[in-house]
């Protein structure tokens, strides 16, 4: 019924702003024609009066030839003044102007009708912050999230060695749930196999197990592995341990890219976009969040109906000239002698490891340099940045899970 209502609403005003335009140019003559035609009526009586006046002899011939001159010269402009085209009624113009007024109407309805969501009530701000809210109020939970999601391929074939030693962790830690340095090894390597499920459950214990001494590390890492678990979602436990975390530490950058993220995804545009700002605005220059959110928020503050201008980036954050030794360096590398290869190699791996000790880096490039140094046999060294990145990315599994596949494939990991 509200449907057909505004439907007619709408055709009538189109109808009623269509019919006035057209009146307007279909209108009767102006009022400087209506002058023009009853000037010319008097200047033809005026000719007609001195023929008259000629006839009985009241004047003369040569005043008579005087007059018609000025009267015929005023005539021949109110005829002009008459024909101009200025006042003359725009009958072809018209007919273009309707057929446009027409076009504009078929459009707008048109485009309503693709771009529009016809048969749909007014949907005002808040009552659109409600819907978001009752639907962040019963989104399913964390167990509900992972079931509705299809089966887990494994992330890679796993050394069968390592699954015996992981079994035998599993069992160990089966039978002594207090072992803290058993369930953070568990959850750690749970996590490396791809099984988040199985890895975050362990992290909970860790968690419970230190008590009020639970580090803010030890939140990230928990509320991480629950979203990667769901698939990037963010279940309503996983947003508790990042309120947890925020309510800490105010510009904790993973906390708040995750807290944009549930907040797009129960429809709160707006709080989203007050997050990944504070991102922008707070975050360290090697947050591993701030890139894609540098890539992303213009979008948002758009759909969130905020005026944002983007920053300019700086050096770190763009990435253009830190970058560490890539696989076209490598390529290059191939014509010049095993001295000069393996120099030009060992340069770039140092200026890598230099820059990441004083300034840091993302996780790809800390997983490069591991990689770098393995290849050079100097294993040491590259188990000692791997440990130091366990430090520097704690809580921060995504992150942890490309530096430890590094490490894995390096052949440095326990």
């Amino acid at each position: 019924m509200a449907d057909s209502i505004f439907w007619a609403a709408t055709g009538a005003i189109a109808l009623v702003v269509v019919a006035i335009m057209i009146r307007a140019l279909r209108r009767e003559v102006p009022e400087a024609v209506a002058h023009a035609v009853f000037d010319s009526q008097v200047y033809r009586d005026q000719l007609r009066e001195i023929e008259r006046d000629l006839g009985r002899g009241v004047i003369a011939e040569e005043e008579a030839d005087r007059l018609r001159s000025e009267v015929a010269r005023r005539l021949l402009a109110a005829d002009r003044a008459e024909a101009s085209p200025m006042n003359v009624s725009a009958g072809p113009a018209s007919a273009v102007v309707v057929a446009v007024l027409a076009l504009i109407v078929a459009a707008g309805f048109g485009g309503y009708a693709v771009l529009g969501q016809p048969g749909y009530s007014d949907l005002p701000l808040k009552k659109r912050i409600a819907v978001a809210e009752d639907h962040r109020a019963n989104r399913p939970g964390q167990a509900g999230l992972e079931a509705a999601l299809p089966p887990r391929p494994a992330l890679q074939t796993a050394d069968p060695e390592f699954l015996t030693l992981v079994e035998k962790l599993r069992d160990a830690v089966a039978n002594r749930p207090d072992d803290l340095q058993g369930q953070q090894l568990l959850a750690r390597n749970e996590a490396n196999l791809g099984n988040m499920a199985a890895a975050y459950k362990a992290q909970e214990r860790v968690i419970a197990i230190k008590g009020d001494d639970a580090t803010e590390g030890d939140l990230l890492t928990q509320a991480t592995l629950m979203i990667q678990a769901a698939d990037g979602q963010v279940s309503p436990e996983a947003e508790a341990i990042l309120a947890k975390v925020l309510a800490g530490n105010p510009k904790n950058d993973t906390a708040l890219f995750f807290a944009g993220i549930v907040n797009m995804q129960v429809g709160r545009y707006d709080l989203a976009f007050l997050y990944w700002r504070q991102v922008i605005d707070s975050a360290p220059e090697n947050s591993p969040w701030k890139a894609e959110v540098r890539a992303r928020i213009e979008s948002l503050a758009e759909v969130a109906g905020a005026r944002y201008e983007l920053p300019a980036a700086t050096v770190a954050e763009a990435g253009g000239a830190l970058r560490g030794p890539s696989a076209e360096d490598m390529q290059a590398a191939q014509d010049m002698t095993p001295e000069e290869r393996q120099a030009m190699i060992r340069s770039m791996v140092e200026g890598l490891n230099d820059r990441l000790a004083t300034e840091g880096g993302t996780a790809e490039e800390w997983a490069r340099l591991i990689t770098a140094l393995a290849n050079l046999g100097e294993e040491t060294r590259a188990g000692a940045i791997w440990a130091e990145a366990q430090n520097n990315f704690a809580g921060r599994e995504a992150e942890l899970g490309i530096i430890n596949a590094a490490a894995a494939q390096a052949g440095i990991t326990p």
